[in-house]
């Protein structure tokens, strides 16, 4: 017999929408069906749908080392409040980088008793650590991060392309996974220093995205290595990607928001708030991004949260060169990519696929993803018709910039429950970490 039962009108599951009663104890999803008995019921809106918890497997929280950029109480409580309730924390920019296990154990206990949500974490491949790979997938990384253009951060250096296939080599024994941030350094010009934001998209050329897949997908090829190819901005790719599955290349990808809300065209001279790496691209390259989500080719949607301070954006000066290159939106996906999903014709299942199921199956999570028996009962309940203008003070990042401000939005959350219970942001935090095969 549940414990909780959750009743509502409209329940997302991996097979559609339908009226349900989802039934929980002790944390796990049990039952799903009609008119379930339990001693507490939560009763959703008529105005509400129950979607599953989402999974952002791409956030930079930055603590330790960079703190003052993000950390993990107020990243875990933006997540909460936007209705993710798993995070996987990348490698990079908190000090030291999570190259090795050493550093893994600083990040786990600076984030202790920090986290309002569930949180994983990537390991680190740089130069020099291919002995330190297997003993962090032993430890239960998600998988391993590697730059082939400079990070942005000295201290994790990108791999040259016979260390590439030598991090591959390595990853395929074990059937590591290895996720790219994939552009080709010799076709990246120095970002200018400039206000124009064409100049600097003009020194990030979709044809340096473009290559660098080309180039990844040709050593999975010959390695065997699994790779997942991030943020990705050029739709030029699209067929690259396509083709290399049709090969038997074992290879997914993921979008973020940004790329999907935002058009060059709109992007104002001086609003280094938009500034990423790679960069917001054209309209007409987010239309293509849009088809290869529905084609299946793009394979999941997460925010690449990369926060810094304001004065590290440049908010000042609007030199795109010297700015910081990340956008802030942690809290903001699901009614980003909703906003825009609508008007194409998708239904929320589709968002629940690309920001919560497939997420957890390209990390290999257990137990989260879907709205499924065995699952963890984590839960977003969103009012889909509800509008709101986005107020960056009202925001729980920890710096006060993100390119959304003042953006009409559509998609409220309205609660996020972790494993059966209410996430209640002034409480003691429930959230745990993860672990590659037992999450």
């Amino acid at each position: 017999m549940p414990d909780t039962v959750f009743r509502a009108a409209r329940v997302v599951t991996p097979e559609g929408e339908r009226t349900a009663d989802v039934g929980v104890r002790d944390g796990v999803i049990v039952a799903i069906g009609p008119e379930l008995d339990a001693p507490r019921v939560v009763r959703l809106g008529d105005d509400e749908v129950l979607l599953p918890g989402l999974v952002d497997t791409h956030v930079h929280v930055n603590e330790p080392g960079r703190t003052e950029w993000e950390g993990f109480a107020s990243a875990t409580r933006a997540a909460a409040a936007g209705g993710v309730t798993t995070i996987v924390d990348m490698p990079l920019n908190s000090i030291p980088p999570t190259t090795e296990v050493a550093a893994l154990d600083v990040k786990r206990k600076a984030a202790a008793g920090q986290c309002f949500v569930d949180v994983g974490f990537w390991g680190g491949a740089v130069p020099g650590n291919v002995r330190h790979l297997r003993p962090l997938h032993d430890e239960g990384v998600f998988g391993f991060k590697c730059f082939l253009a400079d990070s942005g951060v000295e201290e994790f250096p990108p791999l040259g392309p016979a260390e590439v296939e030598q991090v591959m080599r390595e990853l395929a024994a074990y059937d590591g996974l290895l996720v790219v941030h994939a552009e080709d350094a010799e076709r990246i010009a120095p970002a200018p220093a400039s206000r124009r934001y064409a100049d600097f998209l003009a020194s990030r050329p979709r044809s340096a995205e473009n290559r660098a897949i080309a180039d990844v997908l040709a050593l999975s090829k010959a390695t065997g290595c699994r790779v997942h190819i991030l943020h990705l901005s050029s739709s030029d790719a699209v067929p690259l990607l396509r083709q290399a599955r049709a090969d038997g290349v074992r290879v997914t990808a993921e979008s973020c928001p940004h790329y999907l809300f935002f058009d060059a065209e709109h992007v104002a001279d001086g609003a280094t708030q938009f500034k990423c790496c790679p960069p917001i691209r054209e309209g007409v390259n987010r239309e293509g991004l849009w088809r290869a989500l529905r084609d299946g080719v793009i394979d999941l949607v997460v925010s690449d949260h990369s926060p810094s301070t304001a004065d590290l954006k440049g908010m000042g000066s609007g030199d795109f060169g010297a700015a910081w290159g990340g956008i802030s939106s942690l809290q903001l996906g699901l009614s980003i990519v909703w906003a825009q999903a609508r008007a194409r014709g998708f239904g929320l299942t589709d968002v629940a696929r690309w920001m919560s199921h497939a997420p957890a199956r390209t990390a290999g999570m257990r137990g989260k993803g879907g709205i499924v028996i065995g699952n963890d009962a984590d839960f977003c309940v969103i009012a889909p018709e509800q509008t709101f203008l986005v107020d960056v003070a009202r925001l729980h990042h920890k710096n006060a910039v993100t390119p959304y401000d003042g953006r009409e939005l559509v998609g409220v959350v309205r609660g996020t429950w972790l494993r059966g219970e209410r996430i209640d942001l002034g409480a003691e935090p429930r959230g745990r970490f993860l672990q590659r095969g037992t999450a």
